[in-house]
């Protein structure tokens, strides 16, 4: 496995190896003691898996507040997304900075987001599917997010014409200037 840092270092690009031959592959996609060697030692304790019907789909950005802040790596069985990871942590050299990735079944990357930023993504392909291990479980009360289109991000969706499609969760999402600080300095 490949390990690479990305703009924010804590964000990491992870590049499974894929083995193939006239069957089809395997890979080994997560492998706790190959990627604590290379400084990513996590413990997942839950797993996620969604699926967006069309092209637009907009999920996010979504956090959880701490004591239940959540590290996710994200990866893609089916389709393909535009993967965004903002930094909320006041106090760090890279606040309100963003990474963004595009992950598909094919390229077989995924994203390593750390506790403390916002995650999203941008479908790009139809019957996309989006799979991510987290460290830690879903909280309903911790559970928060951003407006997607929030001017202090300034996040350059790839877009298709007519706009994202949204659920009313995200359409309703508040503005940062409206919940900041979400992880104060000392919270994570």
């Amino acid at each position: 496995m490949k390990v690479t840092p990305q703009s924010i270092p804590d964000v990491l690009l992870v590049e499974p190896s894929r083995f193939g031959d006239a069957r089809g592959f395997f890979s080994e996609v997560w492998k706790r003691s190959a990627l604590a060697a290379q400084g990513l030692d996590v413990r997942f304790v839950q797993d996620n898996h969604s699926l967006s019907r069309g092209v637009g789909v907009l999920r996010g950005l979504h956090f959880q507040r701490a004591p239940y802040a959540q590290g996710k790596l994200v990866r893609v069985l089916r389709g393909r997304i535009f993967d965004i990871a903002v930094d909320l942590r006041e106090g760090s050299p890279t606040y309100l900075q963003t990474v963004a990735a595009e992950l598909s079944a094919e390229n077989w990357q995924q994203l390593w987001i750390p506790r403390g930023f916002a995650h999203g993504f941008l479908t790009l392909e139809p019957e996309t599917e989006v799979f991510y291990k987290v460290d830690a479980e879903y909280h309903r009360e911790a559970d928060g997010g951003i407006a997607w289109d929030d001017p202090a991000l300034g996040i350059d969706w790839p877009l298709p014409p007519g706009g994202p499609i949204l659920s009313d969760k995200d359409r309703a999402a508040p503005r940062l200037a409206e919940v900041a600080p979400i992880f104060p300095r000392g919270t994570l």
